[in-house]
């Protein structure tokens, strides 16, 4: 009987229009970008991530557009949940597209990785982030050559990023400014670092030579951060 009133309170605390369970708290409410972190954060994101529609909502403050999926003759190639991005919180892209799950992920980077860093190392934000690619129909890379296993790139579930500009303009990339000490590499360190809290993979310069110029993100994987 115990567990079933505290059952029911429980519910009741959760559900109640006049609940006053924060909504960053609460497992009901959905995603929100701006919202403070809390210990749901990431369960919601990875919630959020594998519905399309949920997807799609929450990055409705976005520079988005959502796309019909993208087709190819190659059966293991193409984007199901396609949107078109060209910016996330205060910074602008080159439109991308790409699927909603990275484009989720890239949001909630900028939003609680980035940003927070720029500031920190430079004292200023950032107003674009630069990227190679998202989408690409090919097998894996690897120093040896082809992988023979399909890239996450081929199913828009991967961009690659290769650096940042500031407001003031200055630029930070990953090929003039990982190596050092200096506050460049110390952003470039920590937007790293960051980029694993959000991503399922993320694979840079110490990964292997064919990352030395940008950080690979995905959002499948098992939690590799090089």
């Amino acid at each position: 009987m115990a567990v079933a009133v505290f059952g029911s309170a429980a519910a009741l605390l959760v559900w109640h229009p006049k609940t006053p369970l924060p909504k960053a708290w609460n497992p009901i409410h959905p995603l929100d970008i701006t919202a403070p972190l809390t210990a749901l954060t990431g369960w919601k994101l990875n919630r959020t991530a594998a519905d399309a529609a949920l997807c799609v909502a929450a990055l409705e403050r976005e520079q988005i557009v959502s796309l019909s999926p993208l087709l190819s003759e190659n059966p293991r190639c193409g984007i199901k949940a396609r949107v078109r991005v060209s910016g996330v919180g205060a910074a602008v892209l080159d439109p991308v597209d790409t699927s909603c799950a990275v484009a989720l992920r890239l949001a909630m980077w900028e939003r609680h990785g980035l940003q927070p860093a720029a500031q920190a190392a430079f004292g200023t934000s950032i107003a674009r982030i630069e990227h190679q690619s998202s989408y690409v129909c090919r097998e894996i890379r690897t120093p040896d050559g082809s992988g023979g296993r399909m890239s996450t790139h081929a199913t828009g579930e991967a961009i690659d990023v290769k650096g940042f500009v500031l407001k003031d303009g200055r630029r930070v990339s990953l090929l003039a400014d990982w190596v050092g000490n200096d506050a460049e590499a110390t952003f470039l360190r920590r937007a790293r670092d960051t980029s694993c809290t959000w991503f399922a993979t993320t694979l840079g310069p110490e990964y292997n030579a064919l990352h030395a110029a940008h950080f690979h993100l995905q959002s499948r994987g098992w939690g590799l951060c090089r």
